[in-house]
């Protein structure tokens, strides 16, 4: 893969040529300007039900302070003399929502698995993908973004396994920093490469230098997408120099890594074996753990390693379900995904809750197995410690970055209200999110976004699908 300069790279000039090829251009697209993104706001959120998912817990009545990005204080009838007020009646208060694995580059093929061999993800995933220019890249991760704010989730885990050269990294960093969202992004490999080749870790070192020039505010940090021993095509291994020439390059980088692995079953990776290369430890987050074997649970335990689960694309694609009461049992972090809307259509993690605490009471047939409670917890204050923010982000404590959102309970399908966790978990959809804070900015409010313009990111997205298609002749 040939490297880029850095000016050519921060530059991003192949964006305006894929913008241009997708027939509609927006000023994002054309001019590289950045969308201007809310001040970080002062305020206090007044009268709400507070869930501080901390050891507070909830709060009726209770108010939220917020200064220059962080939470100043939470409590009732807080003093703040001059600060603008936010009213909280019929509001519930709490963390943004932390996603922990997602392949938001893909945003571009929404829904576009089939039903047949030929058109299923893995290929689909492939085909498309190495008809992939800079400028889908940045579309789809932009329209990703989107969804992921209007839905109330304020962190992501950008996992990027289709880059193709540098300007494909920017184009994808370009659309989280537009965005305002506080968000890993890790480093992958590009679609269709063989597996015999090592990832681009020159580019990778590169990035890792300029890191602090890429995400001069610290909301974006840099992560590892590792192949593992299995890659994206299970029928061929990678070779064991290849797959350790990568992991170690990224570990001399201070790198945290994540890896695909559903277990002892021979799809996409094998736990045991990571493990028995000695290359399991505390840094390392695996993805679905699906198939994973009583020991491997232990081996992830022991490691310290966490585990990303995604019910919904685990179940559409039929990797089978996962295990989320044996990792909580393991004392495992574990956080909740999205992982792609190519297979689940879309980015719903008040869904994600939902499956997953049936999913689990529906394996053990207890009503009790898994609690609401519990489950919110993952997606807010043990997702974020699954990620290593857990001192930044996932509950509403002072000292703490400002990521929350409020929903609104008097939609429709709500317009009760009961125990706060049933509701955010069984009936609660993105719909209902009123508002939504990160890092003080102020990005969605009376249920719209303030900073992006979702219509053009849509129009942008639809464009550059259809040029996409018209380029790989998929009908």
């Amino acid at each position: 893969m040939q490297l880029m300069s850095r000016r050519r790279l921060l530059g991003s000039a192949a964006l305006v040529a894929a913008a241009a090829v997708s027939g509609r251009t927006s000023s994002a697209a054309t001019s590289n300007a950045t969308p201007t993104l809310p001040a970080r706001g002062t305020f206090v959120i007044r009268n709400a039900y507070v869930m501080t998912m901390d050891e507070a817990g909830d709060l009726a009545d209770a108010d939220v302070h917020v200064a220059n990005g962080a939470i100043v204080a939470v409590g009732q009838k807080l003093k703040a003399p001059g600060d603008s007020v936010i009213d909280g009646h019929g509001m519930i208060v709490l963390p943004g929502l932390v996603e922990t694995h997602w392949h938001m580059w893909n945003t571009l093929l929404r829904s576009m698995s089939g039903d047949k061999p030929e058109t299923g993800y893995f290929k689909t995933t492939a085909l498309l993908g190495q008809k992939f220019e800079p400028g889908d890249m940045y579309q789809g991760t932009r329209l990703a973004c989107a969804e992921a704010i209007n839905n109330g989730i304020t962190h992501v885990h950008d996992w990027c396994h289709n880059i193709r050269g540098p300007a494909y990294a920017e184009a994808d960093l370009k659309a989280l920093r537009e965005s305002g969202l506080r968000a890993r992004f890790s480093y992958g490999w590009s679609q269709g490469m063989p597996n015999s080749q090592v990832m681009d870790l020159a580019e990778l070192k590169h990035l890792r230098e300029d890191w602090s020039k890429l995400s001069p505010d610290g909301l974006i940090t840099l992560g590892f997408a590792w192949r593992g021993q299995g890659g994206n095509n299970p029928a061929t291994a990678i070779p064991a120099e290849v797959s350790k020439q990568e992991i170690d390059a990224a570990r001399q980088l201070g790198l945290p890594i994540t890896v695909h692995a559903s277990g002892s079953r021979p799809v996409i990776g094998q736990i045991d074996a990571i493990a028995k290369a000695g290359l399991l430890k505390n840094d390392m987050q695996i993805i679905h753990a699906d198939k994973a074997t009583p020991d491997e649970i232990k081996a992830v335990a022991d490691a310290g390693a966490s585990i990303s689960i995604s019910p919904y694309t685990e179940l559409r694609i039929g990797f089978g379900l996962p295990q989320t009461a044996k990792f909580l049992e393991a004392g495992i972090p574990v956080g909740l995904s999205v992982d792609t809307v190519e297979l689940s259509g879309n980015a719903d993690m008040f869904g994600i809750m939902k499956i997953t605490q049936n999913v689990e009471n529906g394996i053990s047939e207890s009503e009790f197995k898994l609690t609401a409670r519990r489950v919110l917890q993952l997606a807010t204050s043990e997702g974020a410690r699954s990620m290593g923010i857990g001192d930044k982000t996932g509950s509403l404590k002072p000292g703490k970055r400002a990521d929350l959102i409020m929903v609104d309970t008097r939609g429709i399908n709500l317009g009760v209200f009961g125990d706060p966790a049933h509701m955010l978990v069984t009936a609660v959809e993105p719909a209902n999110v009123d508002t939504v804070v990160i890092d003080g900015r102020i990005l969605k409010r009376h249920g719209t976004l303030t900073a992006l313009d979702i219509d053009g990111i849509a129009a942008d997205a639809a464009a550059a699908n259809a040029a996409l298609r018209k380029r790989a002749n998929w009908s």
